[in-house]
């Protein structure tokens, strides 16, 4: 009876269509607002500049930019008189003409920290790139978990099973992303696929150990049903599963708070993964296993 006190997969239908509904706006949310793409996807080229006397506002830098011949523009605060600035491709003269229309506007000439210009054709690879990328790491999951649980029955059933979490854990970080990016300006951009990709990494991992102890307790429990089976499993995995995504978090969000601007968004990415994958690889994964042999009734 002690074995079987705590039933975490009780409220199993309701966390399916709590996850169902997390995906679901997420992919609204791909589409309204978008993901706020850098120009690692998008071309064009990005500017951060200092004052180390005036402190010029966000519409005085805008208004420079568009006498500058340059219209659309997105400007971001760094603190301490630093400016972010994404634009189109400024070409070989453009971020002269800048310099000159800020020193006029704010009365002192900016300190230029950094200039990156990105191509289309550059854009284009990036895109191509990302999703070759993630979809290799996907099949070699998929194959790596169907080899692992070949003595296990149905060893497919948790393959699928570890790919559509995955999904689910990239979707929904995405989202949450792009809700985050409205408040502090965040934007998709070459580290944030190796965030992703991170994120794949450690979704993966955890899903699997829960796995991996299911697949122990089918061979120990042969007569047990295979719900119970499965609860047993995420009863004995949930301490290491919260612990290591608490102590992992508190880490990242001290180097979020802390660190550099360089690393915020792909830190950010992580921190979201972290903890979605957490929840995932115990409520999500388990539950798709529980569906595929019961239906949603059950």
């Amino acid at each position: 009876m002690e074995k079987h006190r705590m039933n975490l997969l009780s409220k199993r239908i309701y966390l399916f269509y709590f996850s169902i509904l997390a995906i679901v706006i997420s992919v609204l949310l791909l589409f309204l607002p978008g993901l706020p793409l850098g120009i690692d996807f998008t071309s064009g080229s990005t500017i951060t500049y200092r004052w180390n006397d005036q402190s010029p506002s966000q519409d005085q830098i805008s208004e420079s930019i568009k006498n500058a011949g340059f219209e659309t523009s997105i400007i971001q605060s760094m603190g301490n008189k630093e400016f972010f600035i994404r634009t189109s491709d400024v070409g070989p003269d453009g971020k002269e003409r800048i310099d000159a229309e800020l020193t006029n506007l704010i009365g002192e000439a900016p300190v230029t920290m950094d200039v990156n210009t990105v191509g289309s054709s550059v854009a284009d690879n990036t895109i191509r790139n990302s999703i070759i990328a993630v979809f290799i790491a996907s099949l070699f999951v998929m194959l790596y978990i169907i080899y692992a649980f070949r003595n296990v029955e149905q060893s497919y059933v948790y393959a699928v099973a570890a790919i559509l979490t995955l999904v689910h854990d990239v979707l929904v970080v995405m989202g949450l992303f792009i809700i985050f990016s409205l408040f502090i300006g965040s934007v998709v951009n070459s580290i944030f696929i190796v965030g992703i990709l991170t994120v794949i990494g450690y979704s993966v991992n955890d899903t699997i150990v829960i796995f991996d102890r299911i697949r122990e307790n089918l061979i120990v429990n042969k007569s047990m049903e295979f719900m119970n089976v499965v609860n047993q499993s995420v009863r004995e995995s949930i301490t290491r599963s919260i612990g290591t995504s608490v102590t992992t978090s508190i880490v990242i969000l001290s180097m979020i708070l802390f660190g550099g601007q360089s690393l915020r968004d792909f830190l950010l990415v992580l921190l979201l993964g972290v903890i979605i994958g957490t929840y995932s690889s115990i409520f999500v994964a388990s539950n798709l296993l529980l569906s595929w042999k019961y239906g949603l009734k059950k």
